[in-house]
């Protein structure tokens, strides 16, 4: 860390990346082979997913090393127990998954050349797959500078989330003033970048699908009707208080889910699907839920959508991986929200690399509010000096 760096960033600092003899690094892995092949990764539960160390340097190909202080888990990863393994849309590789998160990613990472203007910076990195390791490569092209303030734990909560969030309710739903919108998952990271978005524009009412117990914290976040959808049908909730309808609902759900959402758009609403979090219904894999998510997904043809006056959208930012110029200006805005104080990720809790399944488990009882995150190891507390 540079030394002006390390005068902006007060607090006890992390130590170096460990190694192991003979140069190599540590990173969280499905399986327990120390150089995982085809055979060692699979598909399972939390038990799978271990700190493995791996001998020598990475693997030589384009970027600047990067020593990670931070990464997001996203509910996507918790796909690796299979539950999407015959899904194209998981863009699961062949032999299993490389977490780290998932399909996209992100990550704090401290040093590197990538370019002259970011030597020894720290950047935030936006990457498919690969970032739950104390050292990664990547290209310049996938870094972003942190903004100033900004901690490690919150850089690791702002690109996926935030970016997804944005892209979704401006690019796609075109949000403007006096419009209503739906957020389910509202307690998540996704869902809590949105909220914050929201915000940004004046007189939107939210509705926001959680827990019962999320339900105080949503409300100070500036969501106006908190559903419990556990034990409320949020479809006649929302239809009490506004009956057309919603202008937005963002839907990370799938399923009978989506048809919901679907009907309870306003005439010129927009449904946008970014996610089937209804096919992961526990720790193992439940055939019986995956089929009827599936039964029930939503369809839809061009000539039903011309009188209804609808439009369904469908995002993944997986899928974005050469349009640098679109998510650098969606980036730029972002952090310029940030730098203003309009938008700030909320943390729900940090763990080690080595405490990964509680982090999942944490995610899957959907017990979070905001985002996790996971560190190669936590900072070690300083001995209070006694008083003379």
């Amino acid at each position: 860390m540079s030394g002006e760096e390390g005068k902006r960033r007060p607090g006890p600092r992390r130590p170096p990346p460990r190694r192991a003899a003979g140069g190599g690094r540590r990173g969280l892995r499905p399986g327990g082979a120390p150089v995982p092949g085809p055979g060692a990764l699979g598909f399972g539960g939390y038990e799978k997913v271990k700190v493995q160390v791996r001998r020598g340097e990475p693997s030589p190909r384009p970027g600047a090393r990067r020593a990670v202080r931070a990464c997001g888990l996203n509910f996507a990863d918790l796909r690796r127990r299979g539950c999407t393994s015959g899904c194209r849309a998981a863009r699961l590789p062949r032999h299993g998954v490389r977490p780290g998160p998932g399909t996209r990613g992100e990550a704090m990472a401290l040093g590197g050349e990538a370019r002259a203007s970011r030597k020894g910076k720290c950047v935030m990195v936006l990457a498919r797959a690969g970032l739950w390791q104390e050292v990664v490569t990547v290209p310049a092209s996938q870094t972003y500078l942190m903004p100033d303030g900004m901690s490690f734990e919150e850089a690791a909560a702002f690109l996926v989330n935030y970016i997804t969030a944005y892209m979704i309710l401006f690019d796609f739903g075109n949000l403007r003033p006096n419009q209503s919108v739906l957020i389910h998952m509202a307690a998540g990271g996704v869902g809590t970048a949105a909220i914050q978005l929201c915000k940004t524009v004046e007189n939107v009412t939210i509705f926001g699908t959680a827990s019962a117990s999320k339900h105080d914290a949503l409300r100070e976040s500036g969501v106006a009707h908190p559903i419990d959808y556990r034990s409320m049908d949020y479809v006649e909730e929302v239809r009490k208080i506004s009956p057309k309808g919603v202008d937005i609902v963002l839907d990370p759900l799938g399923g009978s889910d989506t048809t919901k959402a679907f009907n309870l758009l306003k005439p010129m609403g927009k449904l946008i699907t970014y996610g089937v979090a209804n096919l992961l219904t526990g720790q193992k894999k439940n055939l019986m839920a995956m089929a009827k998510t599936w039964w029930n997904q939503f369809s839809i043809n061009a000539l039903q959508l011309l009188h209804l006056n609808k439009a369904v959208c469908g995002y993944h930012l997986g899928y974005m991986d050469e349009e640098f110029e679109l998510i650098g200006g969606v980036v730029a805005k972002l952090v310029s929200l940030y730098s203003q104080g309009k938008i700030k990720p909320r943390i729900d809790s940090v763990w080690p690399f080595e405490q990964v399944a509680d982090a999942m488990r944490q995610m899957q009882e959907k017990k979070n509010i905001g985002k996790v995150i996971l560190v190669p190891e936590l900072p070690k507390e300083e001995p209070k000096k006694e008083d003379n």
